[in-house]
């Protein structure tokens, strides 16, 4: 550790759009109720590209975030697990040599939707590695209650890749998607391949994915779809052979539209990929066929949850992983790699 006080601890901190530096930066001083990991692992998100390409999308530039109280240039990186190194004061059970995963969203515990438990709803909600540091990093700082212990059952790839298969299990969830039941999923992006291993443990009778990479829609199949569609040539199903329900998680309004007309009338259209434009709807014609649209912010309670399933065998989330990059060379084996069209789901930061 006094090696790692002189010389600082190596980061991927964002400065600018285009503009990520490897660079060490002075190990911060624990304040009460938060603790020092050794970072095993760090995925790289597509909120990461975002930023990275014409950021600043949700880093604080201006004023410090209410929770992190950090503004940019920050530490990148939500998707991460480590060891524990170091504890402060009101850490609860947290203990040095744990594995944990962090659920990386912040939250005051005082507003109404805190209060209510419905915390990735914070007035104050945040990410850390977005608007506060993350865990791009050798080491990273976080508040203890974003920590979950893993058992031994659980890798490290699996915990790094925790926070993608949460948001997609909250997404389910939030789908209310029944046994029998069939599923579109447009976009075979990480998010989208983690929806369709999800449909198929609740037992969907029929998962339709769309995707523009033939190698993504071959790895679709892989994880459970019964059905895929290369969107650059073809359409899904619409209406009256329509499906359930549709999980749109691109982000984008070729994929909206998609998703809406792949629904029976009375279906549902779960939103989980971001947009970063203003998006368009037929409002007559969602009115005429009672089609259901259900926004999915994030997750919350399903961390305990989907350990327990994967320590059990039922899912592994770290299928869609594709390559493992060292943090020295992430800017160019990582960010620049990822801005230009590949096969790539999933790339993950070894510190």
């Amino acid at each position: 550790m006094d090696r790692l006080n002189d010389t600082g601890i190596l980061s991927a901190v964002w400065h600018a759009a285009k503009d990520i530096r490897i660079e060490r930066r002075v190990r911060p001083t624990l304040a009460s109720g938060e603790v020092r990991l050794r970072v095993t692992r760090c995925g790289i998100c597509g909120s990461d590209m975002h930023e990275y390409l014409n950021g600043p999308h949700a880093i604080p530039v201006n004023a410090p975030h209410p929770i992190s109280s950090v503004v940019a240039p920050l530490v990148l990186g939500h998707e991460f697990a480590g060891e524990v190194i170091e504890t402060s004061v009101g850490c609860g059970s947290v203990k040095i040599g744990q594995r944990v995963a962090v659920e990386p969203e912040y939250r005051c515990g005082e507003c109404t939707a805190c209060l209510r438990g419905d915390y990735n709803l914070c007035e104050k909600m945040g990410f850390a590695g977005l608007m506060g540091n993350g865990g791009m990093a050798e080491e990273a700082v976080v508040p203890h209650y974003m920590l979950h212990v893993l058992p031994d059952a659980v890798t490290d790839r699996q915990a790094a890749v925790l926070e993608p298969a949460a948001v997609a299990l909250h997404a389910l969830r939030r789908s209310g998607l029944m046994a029998g039941q069939s599923v579109a999923v447009v976009g075979a992006g990480p998010i989208g391949l983690l929806l369709v291993q999800f449909a198929a443990v609740a037992g969907a009778k029929r998962i339709v994915v769309s995707d523009v990479s033939d190698a993504r829609l071959a790895r679709a199949r892989a994880l459970g779809a019964t059905d895929t569609v290369n969107s650059t040539f073809e359409h899904l199903p619409t209406q009256a052979h329509g499906v359930d329900v549709a999980f749109e998680a691109v982000g984008v309004q070729p994929a909206l539209d998609d998703a809406i007309q792949s629904v029976r009338k009375g279906g549902k259209v779960v939103l989980v990929g971001l947009f970063g434009a203003p998006a368009r709807i037929d409002a007559f014609d969602l009115v005429n066929r009672e089609v259901e649209i259900i926004p999915s912010c994030g997750y919350r309670h399903v961390y305990a949850d989907l350990i327990g399933m994967i320590a059990g065998g039922v899912i592994d989330p770290s299928l869609i992983i594709t390559r493992e990059v060292p943090l020295a060379g992430v800017v160019t084996g990582g960010f620049q790699s990822l801005a230009v069209p590949n096969d790539d789901v999933k790339v993950l930061v070894v510190p």
